[in-house]
């Protein structure tokens, strides 16, 4: 067996009461039980367990039974070796490897974005699509004809996305704007609360005038809560309010528009993600194992605002972090802190802030009570476990900076290019070839 580890979130790292496994499998439950007393018989006094407390860890016996144990980024993997499988890796150094994810290019970019692969190729050639290796060459190539050509062709995209959001959700937005995106599932601890309050605090500042130069932006959303998860279902229902309200305030027509997509899927992210410009990856440090949406944008020409999170880290180190916008307290950082944090301190220290957040309780956008909840989480109980406030204003001064940027196309259309180019190594067709030497321990003959 091998064990390919996505998260370190416990909510999702299984665990079940071994007198349910006996209802249920009752001999598979014996036969569970006869491995964790296998395992303390060969490692006493390490504090490896399978059962504790009538409760089997499942990554425990994946570890164990495991010939080797990876995770799906370079942080990611760090995080399981220093952190959450720590006792493990110390008795098991040799079984704990990295496997940085990857997505293949053939739908993610040959099928979604013809368009640019059709420039690509005039480019580096016609195969580049079998081996990603050769998409690098582009890097040499990015001058101002082809900054101007992949501008034109990122319109087209945003033409033609538009053309659908009319269909499906009534919302008419200008392909002339800038594209911002958050596309993945709703979790808390991905922060799409986070985009929304940030929105509603831009709302603001352009009511009163404060940000004369700012380039008119599409904020599109596109995800789905779990079906038992109500915190992430109230921010659903929070940003398709603030989006009424701010869609229909003619104070801001010209400036501002938001979208929340009705039954986000991958066939919506194919016209999504070629149209993006900026691919918001804004999770606190340390959680987002590696992502992939973050990929899938990066290679059809999305520059990324993001933390030092997941494959977010290799992203920047692939295309060079000034083409990339990075915000946030880094792991490190977050760890030191955790035992002092203090949310509310940073609400009552900043206005901006603090009037957006309220917006969550003061009627501005209808409220109720999830929507009301996700408040008394945030600054009353000082239970905000995912840094919203902590990351906050280095989050909105990364936004405003991009946003910035891009009023001068030329730029930032080669920032884009160069995560075009810098794509490589995100391809799956690597990360499966990494699996097959190092784990599966077979030729791509036999495959």
């Amino acid at each position: 067996f091998s064990y390919t580890n996505h998260t370190v979130l416990g909510e999702a790292l299984e665990k079940w009461p071994l007198h349910l496994l006996r209802s249920v499998v009752p001999e598979i439950a014996a036969i569970i039980c006869m491995i964790d007393h296998k395992l303390r018989q060969e490692h006493p006094n390490t504090g490896l367990w399978i059962i504790q407390d009538d409760i089997v860890h499942m990554a425990n016996l994946s570890i164990y039974v495991g010939s080797y144990v990876n995770g799906v980024a370079e942080i990611h993997s760090k995080i399981l070796v220093d952190d959450v499988f720590n006792k493990w890796y110390k008795v098991f150094p040799e079984r704990f490897q990295n496997k940085t994810n990857g997505i293949t290019p053939r739908r993610w970019f040959g099928l979604c974005n013809p368009e640019l692969v059709s420039m690509v190729r005039e480019k580096v050639g016609a195969d580049f699509l079998k081996n990603l290796d050769e998409i690098g060459a582009l890097k040499g190539m990015i001058d101002d004809e082809t900054v101007g050509r992949f501008n034109c062709i990122k319109h087209q995209k945003k033409e033609q996305l538009c053309a659908i959001i009319a269909k499906h959700e009534g919302v008419q937005l200008n392909p002339d704007f800038l594209f911002d995106v958050q596309v993945k599932r709703l979790h808390m601890y991905k922060r799409q609360l986070m985009n929304a309050i940030s929105i509603m605090d831009i709302y603001f500042r352009l009511k009163e005038g404060r940000l004369p130069n700012f380039q008119p932006t599409c904020f599109i959303f596109g995800a789905k809560a779990a079906p038992g998860y109500e915190d992430a279902k109230s921010v659903i229902r929070y940003i398709n309010r603030l989006a009424k309200l701010i869609n229909n305030d003619p104070a801001v027509n010209g400036k501002m528009r938001v979208c929340f997509v009705h039954n986000y899927n991958c066939s919506y992210a194919e016209h999504i993600i070629p149209a993006a410009d900026i691919s918001e990856q804004i999770s606190p440090a340390g959680l987002e194992a590696s992502g992939t949406g973050n990929m899938k944008l990066m290679l059809n020409g999305a520059i990324t605002l993001g933390t030092l999170d997941g494959a977010n880290v290799e992203i920047a180190e692939e295309a060079g972090a000034e083409n990339e916008y990075i915000f946030g307290h880094t792991v490190e950082q977050i760890n030191a802190i955790k035992g002092t944090y203090n949310a509310r301190k940073i609400y009552d220290a900043n206005a901006d802030l603090r009037r957006a957040l309220n917006t969550l309780v003061d009627g501005t956008v209808p409220t109720d009570d999830g929507i009301r909840n996700l408040f008394r989480q945030l600054v009353e109980g000082g239970n905000d476990q995912y840094f919203l406030l902590l990351d906050y204003e280095s989050y909105i001064k990364a936004k405003l900076q991009a946003n910035r940027d891009y009023a001068d196309k030329m730029t930032f259309g080669r920032k884009c290019l160069k995560n075009v180019a810098s794509a490589a190594k995100f391809s799956s067709d690597r990360t499966i070839r990494q699996y097959a030497k190092e784990i599966w321990h077979i030729e791509p003959t036999q495959f």
